[in-house]
């Protein structure tokens, strides 16, 4: 099925895309840098509308997300390309693919409703490629079951335009979005990722604005974006926007162009949960290390041990409410 995109502008002939922070100047017959929006005689069209690569029912903790709905489940769905272009990339067969991807199906909105009630899930996650570039299917979709009882999570490169977000919250049909801050430098997203910094640093602030629950996942590659005065500038820049957004510092692995790169030693990223804690980031995580004790949710008050982990998976919860049962303290967290 092909569409009409929800937000571009007409320009003589061309058009301009307002769905991401490129925000593609497209000229006639010519694709935008996502490869799935195209302008057809000054019409933009989207052409993933209900194209669907990957389905999945995950554990909301693989996300990540630790402070939303802990232990719910989520249904998750991923379609092809990006308009990133990362050279460490871990679903790169789907995120570099095209329309011509072999094992896309399609599906409507209505059919995410009818899987939701039968895997039996408590909400649904965009996720896998950049979900932004599958718009409009992600907004019709997510309006749809959020009427019916469920919630509904990004995972995103945070380059969502405050249109793009706008239209979510019009509706309602967006409750929270793990974004990835890849780097706390230019020099990195202009090398790796053919992006740029203040533009996903502008949609965080902006979702927070607008009342979405946020977490964040910084994943430390060696030699890359691991500096201890990077990591302290990037855990000052959460506090300012707000000291209680949930950090990940996950682990790299090798992956994509970036085989000759070694895994994150466990010592990194524990020091910069060190570093994020120091300057008064409130809930910090290590991801992707099995077993780590900063898999939990501790109280930021008192330390109290309030949300205990294994993997992804949750094997018990100590709140008093929303509250931490030693010291009272108000948690940042949605049950």
């Amino acid at each position: 099925m092909i569409v009409e995109s929800y937000i571009y502008d007409k320009l003589d002939g061309e058009v301009r895309c307002k769905t991401c922070w490129h925000r593609c100047k497209i000229p006639s017959n010519k694709w935008g840098i996502c490869r799935v929006r195209k302008n057809e005689d000054g019409i933009l069209k989207v052409y993933n509308y209900g194209l669907v690569s990957s389905v999945a029912l995950d554990p909301i903790e693989k996300k990540p997300l630790h402070n939303f709905k802990p232990s719910a489940s989520v249904l998750s769905f991923g379609s092809v390309s990006c308009n990133f272009k990362c050279d460490h990339c871990q679903n790169f067969e789907i995120s570099f693919a095209d329309l011509t991807y072999p094992y896309l199906k399609k599906i409507t909105p209505q059919d995410i409703l009818k899987l939701c009630k039968e895997r039996k899930a408590d909400g649904v996650a965009w996720t896998y490629n950049e979900p932004a570039i599958w718009h409009e299917f992600a907004l019709d979709s997510s309006k749809i079951v959020k009427e019916n009882g469920f919630f509904v999570v990004y995972v995103t490169n945070g380059y969502m335009t405050p249109e793009a977000v706008d239209q979510f919250v019009k509706y309602k049909a967006l409750d929270a979005a793990n974004v990835d801050v890849k780097a706390f430098t230019q020099d990195f997203y202009t090398k790796i990722c053919k992006a740029k910094l203040e533009h996903v640093l502008e949609t965080i602030r902006y979702m927070v604005a607008k009342g979405i629950f946020v977490e964040i996942t910084y994943l430390l590659i060696p030699g890359y974006n691991d500096k201890r005065e990077e990591i302290r500038e990037f855990s000052e820049w959460v506090v300012e926007t707000d000291r209680r957004i949930p950090v990940h510092f996950s682990r790299f692995h090798p992956d994509f162009k970036m085989l000759n790169v070694p895994p994150t030693p466990i010592e990194k990223i524990e020091e910069a949960i060190e570093i994020a804690k120091d300057v008064g980031v409130e809930y910090v995580y290590a991801g992707n290390v099995w077993g780590h004790r900063y898999e939990n949710t501790y109280c930021p008050n008192c330390g109290e041990l309030l949300i205990e982990r294994h993997g992804f998976y949750v094997t018990n919860i100590r709140l008093d409410g929303k509250r931490c049962p030693a010291c009272g303290y108000e948690q940042n967290i949605v049950l």
